[in-house]
């Protein structure tokens, strides 16, 4: 029997194996053209304090990891105070299909909510089609207007989540 997927925060130990873990899978899918100068941004993203870096683990082994951004920290799909971007959501090949990626997400989007974020943005590549099909079955809808090229001929494409806050239990006293 497997081990049960758990999401929790990356201790900062891991964040050279966080690093591998993205570049690897992105690699992986062809995402991650020789080209690109993507890579470096892969390996360091938020481990410099200005993100939250989430980890997926099951028996001790790092199987994915996802990022949650605020701003002022957050990119070009962001465009107000109340909103945070979704970034570098990778799961390791071999953990694929597992659930690891719907969990990271799940656990992304609580982050955001306990945090006041009222919408959540993120960028993903045409060719991300599990990455896409996870996001629309998360709630996400398209947002083109937010489309952007960080390279001539290479858009990304935006999707978005309104999030409702959170509302605290209450027990009035009669």
């Amino acid at each position: 029997m497997a081990e049960p997927v758990i999401v929790r925060d990356a201790e900062p130990a891991e964040f050279a194996a966080i690093g591998d873990l993205r570049v690897g899978a992105y690699a992986a899918g062809s995402f991650l053209a020789d080209s690109s100068n993507y890579g470096p941004t892969l390996r360091t993203l938020a481990t410099d304090g200005t993100g939250q870096i989430l980890a997926a683990e099951a028996g001790g082994q790092l199987l994915g990891t996802v990022t949650l951004q605020l701003p002022p920290h957050a990119g070009q799909v962001v465009r107000g105070p109340d909103e945070a971007e979704v970034r570098a959501l990778a799961v390791a090949p071999e953990a694929q299909g597992r659930g690891v990626g719907r969990a990271l997400l799940r656990a992304v989007i609580e982050r955001a909510r306990e945090l006041g974020v009222r919408h959540l943005a993120l960028c993903t590549q045409s060719g991300m089609d599990a990455a896409r099909h996870l996001y629309t079955s998360a709630g996400f809808e398209r947002l083109p207007d937010r489309d952007w090229s960080p390279a001539p001929g290479f858009t990304l494409l935006a999707y978005g989540l309104a999030l409702p806050p959170v509302v605290e239990d209450w027990a009035g006293e009669d």
